[in-house]
């Protein structure tokens, strides 16, 4: 039987300067909750075992295990039990950059949150137990990195909506990464031939690659490209410029000049000149 806990920590005038700090975990029996001002820092619970009903912006939501809500600080809400026994694990931080950082993991808040039984997540409450009986520390930047790695978590794993988890979509593409890895030198590969090796439409993996990277398939395959055209470079410093746009996949070497500024702030040839130096 899983261990019940519960730790506050103490905030110091350095830790607020943190980019995140931990304030409280904890995991156990979870009694009804009413906070008409919300909570001073963000807040995170989710169900491990049992049902709760959480009601926040004037919407009821029912938590099951492997379900959670992310909540800003200062939001009114509640919450109860929905059967007899409703156990929850409960995390609440703070810092300098935990709203920009929240933002740009682009974490839903205010909507239940769920994953998959066998991911991470679903042990996280065990992980931070076996911490807290072994007094972890968990002040100052250990706190922040636990912090950080619970929200990245959340972000690979956790799904919205009904919306595959960033790591499902990462697990169906794996096929057209290993596709790019073996044949980005090949001028000819291009959307047809990504799609073909996942059986979808070059439509649909426009769209499952915009929902992983926030890029296109062909935009992932010309930084791809250019990635590799910078360790060639490097590599091999006598090798012309247009010998290493060939082997990177361009057929027109001004063409990979024009992209390889774009991506890179520099020209080829800067880019040498800087990192030989």
């Amino acid at each position: 039987m899983d261990s019940f806990y519960g730790r506050h920590f103490v905030t110091t005038e350095w830790d607020e300067r943190l980019p995140l700090h931990l304030v409280t975990v904890g995991y156990g029996e979870q009694n009804a909750v009413g906070r008409e001002d919300g909570f001073p820092c963000f807040h995170w619970l989710h169900t491990v075992e049992g049902c709760g009903e959480f009601v926040v912006n004037g919407n009821r939501y029912k938590l099951h295990p492997d379900q959670g809500i992310l909540l800003k600080p200062n939001v009114p809400h509640s919450y109860s039990p929905e059967t007899e026994r409703w156990r929850t694990w409960f995390l609440t931080f703070d810092g300098a950059l935990a709203n920009p950082i929240t933002a740009s993991l682009e974490l839903q808040h205010m909507r239940p949150i769920g994953w998959e039984a066998d991911c991470p997540l679903s042990s996280v409450h065990k992980q931070f137990g076996e911490k807290c009986r072994y007094s972890f520390d968990f002040a100052g930047i250990n706190g922040s990195l636990e912090v950080y790695a619970f929200l990245a978590q959340l972000k690979q794993y956790g799904q919205v909506g009904g919306q595959p988890s960033l790591s499902k979509g990462h697990e169906r593409l794996t096929p057209i990464y290993l596709l790019i890895e073996e044949r980005y030198g090949d001028p000819g590969l291009g959307l047809e031939q990504m799609a073909e090796t996942i059986g979808v439409s070059p439509q649909y993996l426009n769209a499952l690659f915009r929902q992983s990277w926030g890029v296109s398939p062909y935009q992932y395959l010309l930084k791809f490209r250019i990635q590799k055209s910078k360790e060639r470079l490097l590599e091999d410093r006598g090798r012309p410029v247009k010998d290493i746009a060939a082997d990177v996949g361009f057929l027109d070497d001004s063409h990979f000049v024009q992209t390889f500024r774009r991506l890179a702030g520099m020209t080829p040839v800067q880019f040498r000149r800087q990192y030989s130096e």
